[in-house]
């Protein structure tokens, strides 16, 4: 999807400036020299509590293969949506990528907000050709620990709802709110208690343990079934069904809730990890990590990859690795049955990882200050990557991209924010120079 350009007129740049002179007045303005960006960071007031800035990676190994002879075809993967604590910073596509086989690739908004994904639009393959789509994304984060999320909050009723979350209170194909065996034990986690937090910490660590050892025996003999909530309960599953079964408990009390797709830093590849969050009224959205039984989950740990909707549960797919698992909402789509994913064993063919790149510890105002900046800065880089620039545009997309890249470095290698942030505003201003 394109994007209009930057406005011209000034108003994106006033309302980004007004937004950073009301909340860090000391701070330096957009396009200041690195030079002013030191002496300007060194005037802002430290805050009483730090914030701890996480650069995270994400990197995909994506192979697919072609069952018969197909034209020019489009791949379309999961990007790390702009939410809340995360903003994406780049897509890095390698080297030993097939890229005689890319035509064109692109950053897009998805249908379903605030999601994205990344266009690969590909060369026509022959039959029994295989194809390597190898790409990282960075992202920014923000650490939350949610140590301010209230001891108590009451259960919600419907109508107290905001009206933009009352679609994950939805009965799907994965989440069936209409099973007496999921109500039953719903009514027992929630007991006599009214507090909708002590009911999330209950969920958590039941979903975790309960009948483990018949988890252990599908996963090493390899017959996971199906992940939905009903069977998750009467069997326990992998985190596919484990997020589905949260979401269930949570939607029965009137509580949104919501399947997550994201990549964590587990130290080893896998194909995607599933988490939960569910909607506490007053406060917002808080990350529940049913594989580790934790409610609430601190948000360094991951990447977002996508927010699944109640379309997302009722458009599943069958697991790439386990032949008889169903239920795992899709992270990846081709436009053509006759392509279809590689994947073996997370050794061998397709598989994601994350990894830890660099952690900086600054004052509020300054992280607040670096999400604002990283998000004006991603904006303009989605709009025009892809984009058939030439002559001058084309110099300035590329300064825009090799300042984001040094950016991205002082954060990895020094964990210098005033770098980060001066290689940002010269971003930021490099896309201002571009007419369309």
């Amino acid at each position: 999807m394109r994007r209009s350009p930057p406005a011209r007129d000034g108003t994106q740049l006033f309302v980004l400036v007004l937004v950073v002179l009301i909340s860090l007045p000391s701070v330096m303005p957009l396009g200041a020299s690195s030079q002013e960006t030191k002496e300007s960071m060194s005037l802002t007031p430290a805050s009483t509590t730090d914030q701890e800035l996480y650069l995270l990676r994400v990197e995909h190994y994506l192979y697919v293969t072609a069952e018969d002879d197909v034209g020019v075809f489009h791949v379309r993967y999961s990007f790390p949506p702009d939410y809340e604590y995360q903003v994406p910073l780049l897509l890095e596509v390698y080297n030993n990528s097939t890229l005689s086989s890319i035509i064109h690739y692109h950053i897009e908004d998805d249908s379903l907000p605030p999601n994205k994904v990344v266009n690969f639009t590909l060369e026509p393959m022959q039959q029994g050709e295989m194809v390597l789509l190898h790409f990282t994304c960075w992202v920014l984060v923000r650490n939350h620990d949610f140590s301010d999320l209230p001891p108590y909050v009451k259960f919600p009723k419907k109508y107290q709802l905001p009206d933009e979350t009352k679609t994950w209170l939805a009965s799907t194909e994965m989440v069936q709110l209409h099973s007496l065996l999921i109500r039953r034990k719903a009514h027992q986690l929630h007991g006599l208690s009214d507090n909708l937090i002590r009911y999330a910490g209950r969920i958590a660590p039941f979903i975790r343990s309960h009948r483990f050892w018949l988890f252990s025996l599908q996963y090493y003999t390899g017959l996971l079934i199906s992940q939905d909530a009903r069977t998750t309960l009467l069997f326990n599953g992998e985190n596919v069904g484990r997020a589905h079964l949260a979401c269930a408990f949570f939607r029965l009390y009137h509580t949104p809730a919501r399947v997550l797709l994201v990549n964590n830093d587990q130290g080893f590849w896998t194909q995607m990890h599933y988490m939960a969050e569910y909607y506490c009224p007053g406060y917002g959205w808080v990350l529940v990590e049913t594989t580790f039984g934790k409610s609430p989950y601190e948000t360094k740990h991951q990447v977002i990859n996508r927010i699944c909707y109640p379309e997302d549960e009722d458009d599943t797919k069958r697991d790439y690795i386990y032949p008889l698992m169903r239920g795992e909402e899709r992270w990846l789509w081709i436009d053509t049955e006759v392509v279809v994913p590689y994947y073996v064993d997370c050794d061998e063919g397709s598989k994601s990882q994350m990894f830890t790149e660099g952690v900086a510890m600054t004052d509020q105002l300054t992280a607040s200050y670096a999400f604002v900046l990283s998000q004006q800065v991603f904006r303009s880089y989605q709009q025009y990557l892809g984009e058939n620039l030439t002559g001058e545009n084309l110099l300035h997309f590329d300064n825009a991209v090799d300042n984001q890249t040094a950016a991205v470095l002082s954060l990895k290698q020094y964990s210098d924010v005033e770098g980060y942030l001066a290689g940002m505003n010269q971003a930021y201003d490099e896309y201002l120079q571009i007419i369309i």
